[in-house]
């Protein structure tokens, strides 16, 4: 397919310069057949990547974020006649420990230590905190800048090491389960149910660009969600929309959610 059809595919501007990147990429492994990654991107990114990207013909992509469940992954570019399990994505895995009992680090704390070095947020992919210290998944070109001068983080010191994919430890998917019947599967109906809030306030919390929809802003509140989709707020976490279906007497829609914590 044509490059230019290809982007015309997508609407969002970031969506198009994420592409417009991606097959430049595609391109150079047309020319010279050697393998290449993209930065790390979320889920829908990555799904765009691998839809448009995958029906050139002669290339196959591979999405890796180091493990099944990973939130940022890298795409791998490579021609169709190499084994998927030849090719590398370009991950390093990093152990970072704390050498403080006494202080507890946060996601957030971890991201603004990495950037704070320089790194940019699409060389880095999903931060796993742990209580005595992460595991960090980075793209391999930045791994050394990273063991070499990332020996604090706040005011705990830290010691970096790597590790191979093997000594991951993935981290264990905890969530509340939500049942309940709603009016409608408008976006901010199920959300108002995911998070606690009244309808009302989730409606302006969409239309004020708070509410994400599978990674997206969408700032209409009557957007229709399906099973498979993921709601996220500000502040609130995630809430994953498992199935719906069936009505009640009164014609209320059955939904089960999946509420988790905050993004890794």
């Amino acid at each position: 397919m044509d490059p230019d059809k290809l982007r015309d595919m997508f609407t969002r501007p970031e969506d198009r310069e994420i592409l417009a990147r991606a097959l430049d990429l595609a391109e150079m492994v047309g020319k010279n057949h050697r393998p290449q990654a993209t930065d790390f991107y979320d889920p829908a990114a990555c799904a765009m990547i691998a839809r448009a990207v995958g029906s050139i013909p002669d290339l196959a992509v591979l999405v890796d974020g180091g493990y099944p469940a990973a939130e940022r992954s890298r795409v791998l570019i490579f021609p169709d006649y190499l084994p998927a399990g030849e090719v590398d994505a370009g991950l390093a895995f990093l152990n970072v420990q704390s050498n403080s009992r006494f202080h507890t680090l946060t996601h957030r704390d971890y991201l603004g230590a990495l950037l704070g070095l320089g790194l940019r947020r699409e060389k880095l992919g999903d931060i796993l905190v742990r209580e005595d210290g992460a595991q960090l998944i980075v793209a391999a070109e930045v791994a050394g800048v990273i063991k070499m001068d990332l020996t604090g983080v706040g005011r705990v010191g830290v010691t970096v090491s790597e590790i191979n994919r093997d000594g991951l430890i993935p981290p264990v998917k905890n969530y509340r389960e939500i049942k309940v019947t709603a009016q409608s599967l408008r976006l901010d109906a199920v959300a108002a149910h995911g998070f606690g809030l009244s309808r009302t306030k989730m409606a302006r919390e969409v239309a004020a660009g708070k509410i994400y929809l599978n990674w997206r802003p969408c700032l209409d509140p009557a957007t229709p969600v399906q099973p498979g989709d993921m709601i996220s707020a500000r502040g609130r976490g995630r809430v994953a929309v498992e199935q719906t279906g069936g009505q009640t007497k009164k014609g209320r829609i059955n939904l089960l959610l999946h509420r988790y914590g905050t993004a890794r």
